[in-house]
């Protein structure tokens, strides 16, 4: 059996999971369902024989990628950087001469970071019968036996549906009405389309080049005008920028004559908001779906999901409660589809709550914005074993560290010393400075800036381990 390569679409803001999910740290890289986020979810259902995946990702994202993937042991994976989104079919085809590149026609089995199914066998089983049918040739996408009427996702017609549950694909079709769905379940012949495919590298170029040259000659152009960036794979952006927006389903599967569908009934869920990830959670005797510190007295039916304090909820039905460090949500499950006009209105006002948390990951560890004034901000830092900031300055804040936890490398102009528990050091406006982890546990500090203005772009770099500007 031909080698197959999972290509793992990792891109998606999930403005719908908001507060959660934002724009910098979105659902795929949270753990909505379990311990593991969703990222490493699509990863393991995949078994421990799995080829070294490719994942494709927003350039903003490239660190939460690469720690998840080390988290499981991923250290080969390959993963490539879009400056800028350019939806599936472009994502697919840099994957597809990523994989030529190595040499070998690998088959490519294309999956999202952000879903949920529940029955890896048969999930594993689909994919093993769309395996036979791709060394074909055959462009085999996966269609989801519907469970309802529904009319939030696009559907897959199949001629006809074998007894093995494969089928031709006669026509895809955009989400439909009420009416509409209802009939596409009777039919029986109609699947919703879950956007995961499998199919021959080669194969899908040669599709591509068919029916869009366009953006098979811009992507290869990309590819071609790339350079490595620590584990990162990145692109001639100018090129990629000019490559069309199109998805794989407008781009070829419309269109080829070798279109396959593969049925799976394996508990899929793209858990597109908070209703849909209240039905996919373990729900108590009441129905509640409940993480965190939570407690529900005469209350039915309702999501609540605390990051951070206590939710008491008292005789209330049918609600989403989310809580997080700086926000909270709350909205009946019937209207969780306008979460998004909220994000919208976010933005508009130019407000951090829309892309970012309190609580903000980078490569070296994490920092969490605890208090903020006019002219002040606190952080509790953690630098990680090993790890250290970039060398940088600042031309309007002044800083003062202080080490909680661990030891502290700390460089300030042409001075290095080691700042232990208890101890703190100045850092003045305009001072050249460093803070590195030489231990083997955690560096915990609380970071106090003062100012006349404290935002994050006020960061002159001279050197980065992480190669960031």
């Amino acid at each position: 059996m031909q080698k197959v390569v999972p290509v793992v679409m990792a891109g998606g803001s999930g403005t719908r999971l908001w507060p959660l999910s934002r724009k910098l740290f979105p659902k795929q890289f949270l753990p909505l369902m379990g311990e593991q986020t969703m990222l490493q979810d699509t990863l393991s259902r995949l078994g421990s024989d799995a080829a070294n995946p490719i994942v494709v990702c927003n350039d903003e994202h490239r660190f939460n990628v690469a720690e998840q993937l080390r988290q499981q042991g991923q250290k080969a994976a390959n993963i490539i950087l879009e400056p800028i989104g350019r939806n599936t079919a472009p994502a697919v085809a840099l994957s597809s001469y990523a994989a030529l590149s190595e040499g070998a026609d690998p088959i490519l089995l294309v999956l999202a970071a952000d879903h949920v199914i529940r029955d890896e066998k048969a999930f594993q089983s689909a994919v093993q019968l769309a395996t036979a049918s791709a060394e074909l040739g055959k462009l085999v996408t996966f269609g989801i036996v519907p469970r309802s009427p529904e009319t939030g996702y696009g559907y897959i017609k199949a001629s006809t549906i074998s007894a093995d549950g494969t089928g031709d694909v006669e026509q895809f079709v955009e989400k439909p009405d009420l009416e509409t769905a209802q009939s596409y379940l009777a039919d029986g012949n109609y699947l919703w389309n879950s956007g995961m495919f499998m199919f021959k590298a080669s194969v899908f170029l040669e599709e591509l080049e068919k029916f869009r040259p366009d953006i098979a000659q811009a992507t290869k152009a990309a590819f071609d005008g790339r350079r490595q960036d620590l584990d990162f794979t990145r692109l001639d952006e100018a090129k990629f920028e000019a490559c069309p927006d199109e998805s794989i389903d407008y781009a070829i599967m419309e269109k080829t004559e070798q279109a396959l569908v593969v049925s799976l009934d394996a508990g899929w869920s793209d858990v597109g908001s908070w209703s849909s990830l209240w039905e996919e959670s373990e729900q108590d005797e009441d129905g509640n779906s409940l993480r965190g510190d939570v407690l529900a007295y005469e209350s039915k039916n309702n999501l609540l999901f605390s990051d951070h304090k206590l939710i008491a909820t008292v005789g209330v039905e049918n609600l989403v409660v989310v809580d997080t460090p700086d926000a909270v949500l709350v909205s009946t499950k019937d209207k969780v589809q306008d979460v998004k006009k909220v994000v919208d209105r976010l933005k508009q006002e130019g407000r951090s709550e829309a892309t970012i948390h309190r609580e903000v990951m980078r490569p070296w560890g994490f920092y969490d914005s605890i208090d903020k004034g006019e002219r002040f901000q606190v952080k509790r830092i953690t630098v990680n074993p090993g790890e250290k900031l970039s060398l940088q300055m600042h031309h309007h804040r002044a800083e003062h560290w202080i080490v909680v936890s661990g030891t502290a490398l700390v460089t300030i102009n042409d001075e290095t010393k080691m700042v232990s528990e208890n101890q703190s050091t100045y850092i003045p406006i305009g001072a050249t400075h460093r803070l590195e982890n030489p231990g083997v546990l955690p560096l915990e500090m609380i970071e106090v800036q003062s100012g006349s203005y404290l935002g994050e772009d006020d960061i002159v770099r001279f050197e980065d381990t992480y190669g960031r500007e």
